[in-house]
């Protein structure tokens, strides 16, 4: 697939009409295109827009690209973020134009949006052993000599099921084998001797190429800094015993990939350690969260609290509500819930109460619970709030942020919607 028909594809975005599929729009924008609406810059307070409506901003979303393009850069990382965050293919655009190597996902079906919209490096932070998937990546593979794609392996049946799906066609299917992070942790080859083992079974394949490890810290039981530091340096062992076996040779390079949105100063740590080995090495970083990060789970983890020196990420998201109901001194309720608002780690935060185009804080204000369409809120003596106040909640877990919501609005400070990001899950 060529660059141009990925920018067709992102352009054809843009003449999408909108209707009553995209919650929040204004409802006199109704049969205009997308793009049509976003040169119309219309205000996100004042210019019709309903509520709940999910915004991202525009100056947070920029600073968050710029900053982990920089860390991947100091820290001579290669980047492929993860896409399943999004899912979102001009953030994907950004990304890339970011510096970024490719993007990783996770299902079939996210591989076929990416490169429906001209994705040419994908890392597939999976096994696969479906079938029908393996031989549409094997045409695609076929199709476009440009296209690089790795998947995990982690047992030598799923080698077996992926060699059997591939026989008959051309390209072998890049593989890396999946360190598991500890026993009890998620998927992975448990130890080296099983690691091995995969391996073999991978030579013994024409579909198949070995080239490299990888692994997902995230996965640590009980993780803390020595935890994870010392899991990516069996990955980085591993790598460096399969080099010494002579299990890369033939390869232009070796891949050592590891990196979700918790732990990737770790991972820096030791990547820069990887003594030099027979070729050089991608080093490769998947963290995703980033490019929206959010109010909550991701505020807390962030490596960027242990190295402050190196930055700080922005939340990204606001989820806007309006009260619709005042109905004691101490509650209120606003008109979004678990239909509109990520909920699976924490419930979100009141941040900014706007009232007469005047925005302030949301003091004595406390989200208590979610019910399908309302956010349920305790107010303090000193919280004021009246009904048709609009609310500005905090959001926490990304990926199920952005799932919830088919066309985001991207504003300005002051309320300017300058784009609108599409996305395919």
């Amino acid at each position: 697939m060529s660059l141009d028909t990925g920018t067709d594809a992102l352009a054809r975005l843009a003449e999408e009409r909108v209707d009553h599929r995209f919650r929040g729009l204004p409802p006199d924008a109704e049969g205009h295109t997308v793009g049509e609406l976003a040169a119309q810059r219309r205000n996100l307070f004042s210019d019709g827009f309903t509520t709940p409506v999910l915004a991202l901003s525009a100056e947070h979303l920029e600073h968050n690209l710029a900053l982990m393009e920089s860390y991947t850069a100091r820290h001579g990382l290669a980047f492929a973020p993860h896409g399943k965050t999004s899912m979102a293919p001009q953030l994907f655009r950004r990304q890339v134009e970011r510096g970024a190597w490719g993007i990783t996902l996770a299902m079939p079906h996210q591989v076929r949006v990416a490169r429906a919209f001209g994705t040419r490096r994908v890392f597939l932070a999976n096994e696969l052993v479906d079938a029908p998937a393996l031989r549409w990546i094997a045409a695609e593979l076929a199709r476009d000599e440009d296209f690089r794609f790795v998947c995990y392996v982690d047992s030598v049946r799923g080698v077996e099921l992926m060699d059997e799906a591939l026989r008959g066609t051309g390209r072998p299917v890049d593989v890396v084998v999946e360190l598991a992070a500890g026993e009890g942790a998620r998927t992975g080859a448990r130890t080296a001797e099983e690691c091995a083992a995969v391996a073999d079974a991978v030579a013994a394949t024409g579909t198949l190429r070995l080239v490299g490890v990888a692994g997902y810290e995230g996965e640590v039981p009980r993780a803390d800094p020595d935890r994870v530091r010392a899991y990516v340096r069996r990955l980085v062992a591993l790598a460096a015993g399969f080099d010494a076996a002579g299990r890369f040779a033939g390869l232009s390079g070796i891949v050592v990939s590891a990196g979700g949105s918790a732990w990737f100063d770790v991972v820096a740590e030791v990547f820069a350690e990887i003594p030099e080995l027979s070729l050089p090495v991608l080093k490769l970083l998947r963290s995703g969260a980033y490019v929206s990060h959010d109010d909550g789970h991701y505020r807390e983890l962030t490596p960027f609290n242990r190295v402050p020196e190196e930055g700080a990420l922005e939340p990204a998201f606001r989820l806007w509500a309006q009260i619709v109901s005042r109905p004691s001194p101490g509650q209120a309720f606003a008109n979004a819930g678990k239909r509109d608002a990520a909920h699976d780690l924490h419930l979100p935060s009141a941040r900014v109460v706007r009232r007469g185009g005047v925005q302030r804080p949301a003091t004595g204000i406390t989200v208590t619970g979610l019910s399908d369409q309302h956010t349920w809120l305790e107010t303090a003596p000193e919280a004021d709030l009246e009904v048709g106040d609009w609310i500005g909640l905090g959001l926490s877990h990304p990926c199920t942020s952005f799932d919830k919501w088919q066309l985001i609005p991207v504003a300005e400070a002051d309320g300017t919607v300058v784009d609108y990001i599409r996305t395919f899950f």
